[in-house]
């Protein structure tokens, strides 16, 4: 092999590769990135055998093909600190040589046939979507997941496709986040009955990969695994075992319910507020609608109490629910400042529901009245 590069272009898809690689592994060889250079272009791929990704990388001028793995430490640590514009690799099989302008690099080389495969996109069923909306669906929905308890199925977003398009859900049993979108089906892809439950993990390499890409991006669920296309970069992750609970038996039923339009920015800044003298102990805030205004009382014992006033529009009778700050906030932070959303009320005992206009919905589950966490 014998190629040039453009150091800046390689070094963001090698840092991506490289972050899918464990940290620990009985397999030394998924410790390393492979560069796979062809007439068609060059390719780098990561993996830790669940999860793994092959991104295309422009900027390469390649005279002679072949494939090699790179060791990520040191390969990561040459990209960052050489000042070069352009680099060479160079390799005759046993080591690998790096050159910059006023620098040069040598280490050994390890046999590239012990990487595993990673697997191209070739499905001809599949959903096509917007990235930006795939990246807003990741962000809306992963921190509501379940990562500390031993039930795996929440440990991870439920994609549910359909011919009219995508719902994307997360819970942890206490809060569930949904969003809603379309997307075009092709081929007659769908999931059906198919727990399509995606790693936390593979989905926040997603939304990393899709950072630049303004396009449209294909997906297809099997019963075993998920794979992704988004222009240069393809990924491909195992899917989590289990059953996931029907959420839609989580959303209450609506009718009888009082509905407050809200502003994010200003009640994002109030429930920050009340939070303040909130414990581990005491995390509750007690949310009082009504009059004219929204109430927020935190009591932390110890800590002190708070006391925050906001107008709103509702002025009917006054609903109060006590709930944890730190899921208000989690919705809120994934929400634009300047816009504005639904929250649904019954009573103290009833979960809230908070919707958005672009197919977002959250439920968050309310605390006892006596403030335990």
């Amino acid at each position: 092999m014998k190629l040039q590069c453009e150091r800046e272009k390689l070094l963001h898809a090698f840092q991506t590769a490289a972050s899918v690689a464990p940290a620990r592994s009985t397999k030394p060889i998924l410790q390393n990135v492979k560069l796979e250079a062809t007439e068609a272009g060059a390719t780098v791929m990561g993996t830790d055998l669940e999860i793994s990704i092959r991104i295309e990388v422009p900027g390469f001028e390649i005279s002679a093909p072949g494939t090699i793995v790179l060791p990520i430490s040191r390969f990561s640590s040459i990209l960052r600190e050489s000042s070069d514009a352009k680099l060479s690799i160079q390799s005759d099989g046993r080591s690998i040589t790096v050159r910059g302008q006023q620098s040069e690099f040598h280490f050994p080389s390890e046999n590239p046939d012990e990487f595993p495969t990673v697997p191209v996109f070739e499905a001809e069923k599949y959903h096509e979507l917007p990235a930006r909306f795939f990246r807003e669906l990741v962000r809306r929905t992963v921190f509501a997941t379940e990562t500390e308890s031993g039930r795996y199925a929440l440990g991870g977003v439920l994609l549910e496709l359909t011919a009219k398009g995508i719902t994307g859900v997360a819970t942890d049993g206490r809060r569930l986040a949904r969003q809603e979108g379309p997307a075009k089906s092709v081929g007659g892809h769908e999931t059906g009955d198919t727990m399509t439950i995606v790693p936390v993990r593979a989905m926040q390499l997603i939304e990393r990969a899709l950072a630049d890409n303004e396009g449209d991006i294909q997906l297809t669920a099997g019963p075993n695994d998920v794979r992704i296309k988004s222009g240069r970069a393809t990924i491909n992750s195992q899917l989590v075992e289990g059953r996931y609970p029907k959420w839609q038996d989580v959303f209450p039923r609506r009718e009888d319910m009082i509905k407050v339009e809200l502003a994010v920015g200003p009640f994002h800044a109030a429930v920050r507020q009340a939070a303040i003298v909130t414990s581990a102990e005491r995390r509750g805030v007690d949310f009082t609608f009504g009059e004219g205004k929204v109430v927020l009382a935190g009591h932390g014992a110890e800590m002190g109490e708070s006391h925050v006033e906001m107008p709103i529009a509702y002025d009917g009778e006054p609903v109060a629910i006590t709930l944890d700050p730190r899921y208000v906030a989690d919705f809120l932070r994934v929400l634009d400042p300047e816009q504005t959303f639904t929250m649904e009320l019954r009573s103290a005992e009833s979960a809230g529901v908070c919707t958005t206009e672009d197919g977002y919905g959250y439920v968050i589950m309310p605390l006892a009245r006596d403030q335990k966490p």
